[in-house]
């Protein structure tokens, strides 16, 4: 009996190409992995994806081919483009721990001799001016609240309080704010990516897809050569968009717009039919007519022991939910990350309202603020008259955004324990208690199950907002 191997294909010995194709030809291939990644060139790896994913479609082997892209000093605009891919892994500069300088920001290639440039530039300066003023006044207002304690040295100081104080600043950055970030995708993700950028509506987002594509060949030169721009995706978003919006403020900032009625007992009874051998018929009928006393105890079964880093099993995709969010663009930058969610954002607005931390106030900066965003507003209707997705760039952090989002109770269940965990960011904590509260009133017997601080939404927002 041949004796178990498991080894590593390494990347510092074979390119992503020739990795890829190795683990293809095991489908047909008796040989080891090992013998046939050596019996492999780049030239003939090249002709075997020009082959068999490019001629006959097999696009899973470029799952096989893995690259790592650095971005950097790109829009956070841009940022969302990038990090629109389900299946791809990013780390990104953080707006928490990180200080932004007075020339930290991009420049839309749309406005290049424009005559709305300058306008633009003044805008913009004013908004990372103000942010550099306000990171003192807060800090110090900080600095009395949570003082320094007696093992402290300055630099552990610092580390302890900078998220506190850099958390409230951050609202005055604009999305033309520049961002660095670490992506890891397979050739197959990365090849719909460089389409999707190559195909975008801003020029920033076409000349960054055109250089991941440049550099992507380097390492994989088959599997992403033929990802171009596609007309469905530039020309849908025109057919699409209606003259006459609605841009007022949504009466809620949390709607739970549909859910599964049955969504427990449809969890319950998948959760049966895993272990107990039943077709699911049976299983939901069993389920069904289970006494409430019967059916907590199903729920127990299946909940009541997770520990705090155990994941809930898979049953628990079968209960969806799908939400209408009213979000500031800060708390939705860290919303987004949630890829396992089907997410439909619309575009940054200025016309929805904004929000203000409460240290803002308390810190005497409150009058200075409000006159940001209003000269944000002004510029953003300045640019939208001449390109509105354009005008995006000069949007604050703290303006709100509105969101489509559907996930399932497993992501609910991520989701609302990781961005309510005190050492979250406010915005997102708020939000991510508001969606706890609304499934726990509509699936309580699950729901219950959840670890959230006992803090509530509403809490939050009187601490935090003015």
């Amino acid at each position: 009996m041949p004796n178990r191997q498991i080894y590593l294909l390494s990347s510092r010995e074979l390119s992503p190409e020739t990795i890829a194709v190795a683990f293809a030809k095991t489908s047909r291939s008796p040989e080891s992995f090992r013998q046939i990644a050596a019996e492999l060139s780049e030239e003939a790896s090249a002709r075997f994806h020009e082959r068999w994913v490019v001629g006959y479609g097999h696009a899973s082997v470029a799952e096989h081919a893995v690259l790592h892209i650095a971005f950097e000093n790109v829009s956070r605009l841009a940022m969302e483009s990038i990090e629109s891919n389900r299946l791809a892994s990013y780390t990104e500069k953080s707006t928490r721990y990180q200080k932004w300088s007075n020339d930290d920001f991009a420049i839309p290639p749309e406005l290049d001799d424009h005559p709305l440039l300058p306008a633009y530039l003044q805008s913009i300066r004013a908004l990372f001016q103000t942010y550099a003023d306000s990171l003192a006044p807060v800090r110090e207002l900080i600095m009395r609240q949570s003082p320094r304690r007696p093992e402290e040295d300055e630099e552990a100081f610092d580390r302890r309080i900078r998220s506190r104080y850099v958390d409230v600043c951050r609202f005055l950055l604009p999305a033309a704010a520049l961002a660095n970030a670490g992506m890891t995708a397979n050739a197959r993700v990365l090849e719909n990516a460089i389409r999707k950028m190559l195909s975008h509506p801003l020029a920033e987002v076409r000349q960054i897809g055109a250089e991941v594509k440049t550099v992507a060949r380097l390492e994989a030169p088959t599997l992403v050569k033929y990802a171009d721009e596609t007309p469905y995706l530039k020309e849908t978003p025109a057919l699409l968009t209606l003259e006459q919006i609605d841009h007022s403020p949504s009466s809620d900032w949390c709607t739970l717009i549909d859910y599964d009625r049955d969504g427990e007992i449809k969890v319950l009874a998948a959760a049966l039919y895993r272990f107990g051998g039943m077709p699911y018929t049976q299983a939901l009928e069993t389920v069904q007519t289970q006494p409430r006393p019967a059916l907590v105890k199903l729920a127990e079964s299946l909940l009541g022991r997770l520990g705090e880093h155990d994941i809930p099993l898979r049953e628990l995709e079968y209960c969806t939910y799908t939400f209408e969010l009213v979000m500031d663009q800060g708390a939705y930058a860290e919303f987004k990350r949630h890829r396992m969610m089907t997410q439909t954002p619309q575009a940054l607005t200025t016309r929805l309202g904004y929000v203000t931390p409460r240290l803002i106030t308390e810190a005497g900066l409150g009058s200075r603020y409000e006159a940001a965003m209003e000269m944000a507003a002004e510029m953003y209707e300045r640019l939208f008259s001449v390109h509105p997705l354009v005008a995006q760039y000069v949007v604050p952090n703290a303006c709100n955004r509105r969101v489509l989002a559907r996930f399932n109770l497993r992501e609910a269940w991520h989701f609302c324990q990781l961005r309510a965990a005190p050492n979250a960011h406010f915005s997102i904590r708020r939000v991510a208690q508001r969606i706890h509260e609304q499934i726990s009133s509509v699936h309580p017997l699950l729901a219950k199950y959840m670890r959230l601080p006992a803090e509530t939404w509403q809490e939050i927002e009187s601490r935090h907002f003015a």
